[in-house]
């Protein structure tokens, strides 16, 4: 996976706990202890599935425009 900045994984793991706390499915299997290990925190269920690689989110970064002489 590419290098995020800290915007774009901010980003992503607060939508990606929003969708968990609302009541969306795990993208990975986790036992019932290790999330209760992690208190069943959404913030950090999104972290292990973005550590794991799981999560289907592409980073669209446009180029920047330079203008040739004419």
């Amino acid at each position: 996976m590419e290098k995020l900045t800290k915007f774009e994984l901010t980003r992503i793991l607060g939508s990606r706990a929003l969708q968990i706390a609302s009541g969306a499915p795990f993208l990975l299997k986790l036992k019932e202890t290790e999330l209760d290990a992690i208190g069943y925190n959404p913030i950090e269920i999104a972290k292990i599935e973005l550590e794991k690689g799981v999560l289907p989110i592409t980073v669209a970064r446009p180029k920047p425009y330079i203008e040739e002489d004419q």
